[in-house]
């Protein structure tokens, strides 16, 4: 399964697009639309299309964890909402995660409920977090097959 493209916009509005490296709130260094790892380091600098590209390498590594996790049949909202907190919270946060639990059991309402569950920074609730979990949670309960 692909993320859609409202599911792209979601997650490009979600983190934003930043040309030079910056500390997200967590205290990581990113650039781009949420890119972290070894090759992102203090003082880089991307063009647009680096961040495009970047995107799209990010979004497959999550797609591919998603599918990885989840053991029944998804909706392309339920998808793409799981991507994007995928994304935004790690591979292995999502896959250990009580809402994979819920939703593999069966109970998607419950395996809603966990979107809001990821709210914090430092333990801090967050309220750009708050937002988009809220957006993610629609996404969810969308019924589009």
């Amino acid at each position: 399964m692909r993320t859609s493209a409202a599911g792209i916009e979601a997650i490009k509005r979600f983190e934003g697009c930043v040309l030079r490296t910056y500390k997200c709130a967590a205290g990581v260094c990113t650039i781009g639309y949420g890119h972290t790892g070894p090759d992102v380091t203090e003082g880089l600098s991307w063009t647009a299309a680096q961040a495009d590209a970047a995107l799209v390498r990010d979004l497959t590594r999550f797609e591919l964890a998603v599918e990885d996790a989840i053991a029944r049949p998804l909706t392309q909202g339920q998808f793409d909402a799981m991507v994007s907190l995928a994304f935004n919270i790690g591979a292995q946060a999502f896959r250990d995660s009580t809402l994979v639990k819920r939703f593999n059991a069966g109970d998607s309402a419950a395996a809603g409920a966990q979107f809001t569950v990821w709210n914090k920074v430092g333990g801090q609730v967050n309220a750009s977090l708050l937002a988009r979990r809220a957006a993610e949670l629609w996404m969810f309960a969308r019924a589009t097959p």
